[in-house]
């Protein structure tokens, strides 16, 4: 029933976000619309805005199963910009109400979650450290994240297919490269 309850809230604040800002919603708003007590609310959430970030993690936990592989880590950016799309008054209300720094935390630890899992995949036949596959990782979720965040502040209207097809030409084959490059095996270059 725990995240039954709080699926409900998370339905309520994102019918309550079409209807006005995120900054003017209460908390007796939220239970109002979801039909709950407030001691039901604070059970489950500190505040409005701990809510808000378990439904940025949930809603990226379902658009990321089963899509952290390397021949599905496009498939994966492309229902990361699906999930943000279908949200679209949520995300953007929250940017502007919480700021860049909450969706940006949002969207790193979707796309690092993302990158890790394809870094892991194509480096395990190499010598490379974890701190290297971390970097690796984070070097590629910067990017993403930057490039999404220009899409959202510009108010996401340009077809993020395009963006997508655009960030796989560009990567083709460089997280291969990144992983042979970091190699203990790979000369030095001189």
């Amino acid at each position: 029933m725990t995240n039954a309850t709080k699926s409900a809230l998370e339905e309520s604040l994102k019918r309550l976000l079409l209807k006005k800002p995120l900054d003017k919603i209460t908390i007796s708003d939220l239970t109002a619309d979801c039909g709950i007590s407030r001691m039901t609310f604070y059970y489950h959430f500190k505040d409005i805005y701990d809510l808000v970030e378990w439904s940025c993690l949930e809603d990226a936990r379902i658009a990321l199963q089963g899509k952290k592989t390397s021949s599905t880590w496009q498939e994966g950016l492309l229902q990361i910009f699906d999930a943000v799309m279908e949200n679209k008054p949520f995300i953007l209300n929250v940017y502007r109400c919480v700021g860049r720094e909450q969706i940006e935390n949002y969207l790193f630890h979707l796309t690092f979650d993302l990158l890790m899992g394809v870094v892991e995949e194509k480096s395990q036949n190499s010598s490379i450290t974890n701190d290297q596959k971390i970097f690796i990782a984070n070097l590629y979720k910067y990017s993403f994240v930057g490039l999404m965040l220009d899409w959202i502040k510009n108010g996401m209207k340009e077809d993020y297919h395009v963006i997508v097809d655009d960030i796989a030409t560009a990567l083709y084959g460089s997280i291969d490269n990144a992983i042979r490059n970091f190699s203990t095996e790979a000369a030095p270059l001189t």
